[in-house]
Parts: structure tokens; sequence; C-alpha cells
């Protein structure tokens, strides 16, 4: 299974809160909604903080700044 990108896991996320802000739900649906809400949004934060950790490191302007490899893996 391919793995989910930002904004796949993004639509996802707003599909889950759409569902459950229909209120057809039972309960039982509402708290698996919510679980994977959270995961999903979890996973979100987590992606972003990783942009924002590499783009700061681009945009470091000593010269004598740690350089380490990329790895897609990581993101």
């Amino acid at each position: 299974m391919p793995k989910k990108s930002f904004e796949d896991k993004l639509l996802a996320l707003e599909n889950l809160v759409e569902q459950m802000e229909d209120g057809e739900l039972n309960l039982e649906d509402s708290l698996k909604h919510f679980e994977s809400g959270i995961s999903l949004a979890r996973e979100c934060q987590e992606a972003l903080k990783n942009a924002e950790q590499k783009v700061e490191i681009l945009l470091e302007k000593t010269a004598d700044a740690d350089t380490a490899p990329f790895d897609p893996e990581d993101a």
C-alpha cells in the first residue's frame, strides 16, 4: 500500500470531520472516526514539523552549519 501524502491525509481528516458533523453516525462509529481523526491530525502535525525543520536548515546562513544527507523515508 503506497504511503499517503500530506494532502491525502488532510482530505481524509476533512471527510471524517464532515461525517461527524452531519450527526448521522452512531456512537461507536463516531468514536472510530474520532480515533482515526486524531491519528491523522498527529501525522499531519508531524509532517508539518518536519517540513518546517527542513526549511530552517535550508535557510541557515552560517558556513559552519552541520550537514546531513536527505533521507526521504524520514519525511
